[in-house]
């Protein structure tokens, strides 16, 4: 019986897995997701106060669809034998859905050991964990992205927060169109910020920034840079600056490999791809997972198709800002804009224990938001 393997359990995996199934129905065809944890993580959530309820517990999506999870980690891919290599042992395949995901780029710095993320679910627990039961703590966030600027937000709230960023100004990545509102939220929030430098070195009770100020912290959290998953230099083929495999259409990335997720870098249009997003990594993942599934059954392939690019930063106690389009135009902003941000982290939820609601869900590629 032929075979599809998904590696990676993030958003991308499940929905590929979920895809796979629903064009397989009663045909011959194995699926199978290999991660290493029981649960899928919604990672656009970890900066969120209580993380474990980030969560949904992998077999209930997988197991009503008929899709088997292996527990292990893929340390190596051979696409000449069509097998993965996790935890030691060997598994084969018809059709490979890579959706490994990405990880923070984390700096070769004195004392990095003592840096705090909200990269994982581990991660979130243990700067949760560090600062539930301090009073009036002091936290340095390096990186003011979209990471960074949710967390030192919502830090903000019990807390002094001192943002740092390398950039000469705030949210680098996010252009002019939002910066305003963002400035003026943390203005609001009470939130410093050191531009045009970096931490240098995390000491014990604060940060040395590059010009050799210190600033005392109870907690140091690194955000800055994200890099693909290191099994996409196991498939050949192009990739981008941030490791990310370059796929067609269809997201097949080489051969009988197809890419979603973090992983891979799709075209939106003539001048945009795709950014690594749960934005992006859910409908990539029902495309992938359809496509490996009919590559294998007779079934007509489609092409991705994507919903249009929008944001939404939360801002803490000053409400989000939600932006339409890749100029960034403000659409809503404030408590609207929260409004939409909490619409947005309940809607990433998948369904579950509910097979026809699952696939019916996986059946659906492009999603507008509609705000």
């Amino acid at each position: 019986m032929a075979h599809v393997v998904i590696v990676g359990g993030g958003f991308a995996g499940v929905w590929s897995a979920a895809a796979a199934a629903r064009v397989r129905g009663d045909g011959d065809l194995r699926v199978t997701l290999v991660a290493p944890g029981d649960d899928l993580v919604l990672r656009p959530r970890l900066y969120e106060p209580e993380p474990d309820r980030a969560t949904v517990p992998l077999k209930r999506v997988l197991e009503p669809v008929g899709v088997r999870h292996v527990r292990a980690a893929v340390q190596d891919i051979d696409v000449d034998a069509h097998v993965v290599v996790a935890d030691g042992r060997p598994i084969g395949y018809d059709r490979l859905v890579l959706a490994a995901g990405s990880r923070l780029v984390r700096p070769d710095l004195p004392g990095a050991e003592r840096l705090f993320d909200v990269d994982t679910l581990d991660g979130a627990r243990r700067l949760r964990g560090h600062l539930r039961d301090r009073a009036g703590y002091t936290a340095v966030v390096v990186g003011a992205g979209f990471a960074g600027l949710e967390i030192a937000t919502e830090l903000a709230g019990r807390g002094r927060v001192v943002l740092v960023e390398k950039a000469d100004e705030v949210a680098p990545d996010l252009g002019f169109g939002p910066r305003p509102a963002i400035e003026v939220a943390l203005d609001e929030l009470g939130i410093e910020r050191r531009l045009g430098t970096t931490v240098t070195e995390v000491a014990d009770g604060g940060a040395v920034l590059a010009d050799g100020s210190r600033v005392p912290a109870d907690a140091v959290v690194w955000t800055a840079g994200m890099e693909a998953s290191p099994l996409t230099a196991r498939v050949p083929g192009e990739r981008d600056r941030l490791g990310r495999l370059t796929v067609d259409a269809h997201l097949r990335a080489s051969g009988e490999v197809f890419a979603a997720g973090d992983v891979a870098a799709a075209r939106m249009d003539g001048d945009h791809w795709t950014v690594q997003s749960c934005q992006h990594a859910v409908p990539m993942g029902k495309t992938a997972g359809h496509n490996a599934a009919a590559d294998l059954l007779g079934v007509p392939l489609v092409d991705f198709a994507p919903a249009p690019y929008v944001t939404d930063v939360d801002l803490g106690a000053a409400g989000a800002v939600y932006t339409r389009g890749w100029d960034r135009i403000i659409a809503l902003s404030g408590k609207e804009g929260k409004w939409v941000k909490r619409w947005l982290m309940s809607v990433i939820h998948p369904p579950v224990d509910d097979a026809e609601a699952i696939l019916a869900h996986a059946g659906i590629v492009t999603m507008p938001v509609p705000f």
